[in-house]
């Protein structure tokens, strides 16, 4: 069971921790937290692509901030329903990805592996890094991953 502070739907930093309440799910809050995420990719990707990458900047620093505030708050060091670093992770997999249902899910897919399975560098990262920068950081890592083996399958279908 995901037990969730009372705070998450009261203060506004821990709102978007939880990724605007997707991390409040009793089973495998990551994941609809990345569901949500993926539901918001729409409209970001209709930006211009410097516009999307600050965003993306953004939105990975106000992360570092509202993760260590949530889990200093909370007394628990990347609770399970903080889902705000899965958005940034899943937004990184889709920079410079066609906005279609087949590559959004294939994004999801991936992006959810390598943040489920953490191989090395990324279970190093999660391991070692800590505070906001390290509930972050593993998953910016996996959100890279994906986005480079994402590429290298739009290029072998575009072969």
């Amino acid at each position: 069971m995901n037990s969730v502070p009372a705070s998450a739907f009261k203060n506004p930093i821990h709102l978007l921790a939880i990724g605007l309440g997707s991390g409040a799910a009793a089973k495998a809050p990551g994941t609809w937290g990345t569901l949500v995420a993926m539901v918001l990719y729409w409209p970001l990707s209709q930006l211009d692509n410097i516009v999307y990458f600050v965003v993306l900047i953004v939105a990975t620093l106000v992360g570092f901030y509202i993760c260590d505030k949530t889990s200093r708050d909370w007394g628990v060091h990347d609770h399970k329903a903080i889902v705000w670093d899965e958005f940034v992770g899943y937004w990184i997999t889709m920079f410079l990805i066609p906005a279609t249902w087949y590559w959004m899910l294939t994004g999801f897919v991936l992006f959810r592996l390598f943040d489920i399975w953490k191989p090395w560098p990324i279970r190093y990262l999660d391991r070692n890094v800590k505070g906001g920068v390290g509930i972050m950081v593993d998953d910016i890592a996996a959100g890279l991953v994906a986005w480079a083996v994402l590429h290298i399958i739009i290029q072998i279908v575009a072969l």
